[in-house]
């Protein structure tokens, strides 16, 4: 009996502790270089009457330089303002341990696009992509995201990192707090 219940709780601790498969949109090594791209992450989903935003993460690798790549999605009846990325923009997450972690945006503007989608709703689609400085990406390995702000050239966006969400766009269970914990390993 000691034995069942010692091989039961090695494998509930095995099974807890095992890391996740890396999931990849591309891994594509050639004559020219490597590229390895994850799929995207739902990090935030909010829906509040006629209106519904989405914020997707995925790690990009190309040549060994690792970036962010931030998509936002949004969708509204109403018309929906553009929040452009610039050289100035910055991506800022507030970690468990109380360390700040800032991302640059590439040297590259963005306003995203505005599409008509059916019943004659809003779709707005931006892409960011964000480069890690210095040091930042031993601090995201080590510690859970609480909060990001993200700042465009316009203004700025806050937003509460859970530590579990149900998507109501696909019904899975995401993670959203341990993102970079979970997945920088698979970029390196």
């Amino acid at each position: 009996m000691k034995n069942l219940f010692l091989l039961t709780f090695l494998l509930f601790t095995f099974n807890s502790f095992a890391q996740k498969p890396c999931e990849y949109s591309a891994n594509v090594t050639d004559s020219i270089g490597t590229y390895k791209a994850t799929k995207g992450y739902i990090m935030s989903e909010k829906s509040m009457d006629s209106s519904s935003s989405y914020v997707f993460f995925s790690l990009i690798s190309t040549d060994d330089m690792p970036t962010l790549n931030l998509q936002l999605i949004k969708k509204s009846k109403n018309f929906i303002s553009a929040n452009c990325f610039d050289k100035n923009s910055r991506l800022i997450l507030q970690l468990a341990n109380g360390k700040i972690v800032t991302m640059y945006h590439i040297d590259q503007e963005s306003c995203g696009t505005l599409i008509r989608g059916e019943n004659s709703s809003n779709n707005r689609i931006n892409t960011g992509i964000f480069m890690f400085i210095k040091g930042s990406i031993e601090e995201l390995k080590k510690s859970p995201v609480t909060m990001m702000r993200i700042k465009y050239l316009n203004g700025s966006e806050d937003f509460v990192v859970g530590n579990e969400l149900t998507s109501e766009m696909d019904g899975q269970k995401y993670e959203p707090d341990t993102f970079f914990i979970n997945t920088l390993k698979c970029i390196e």
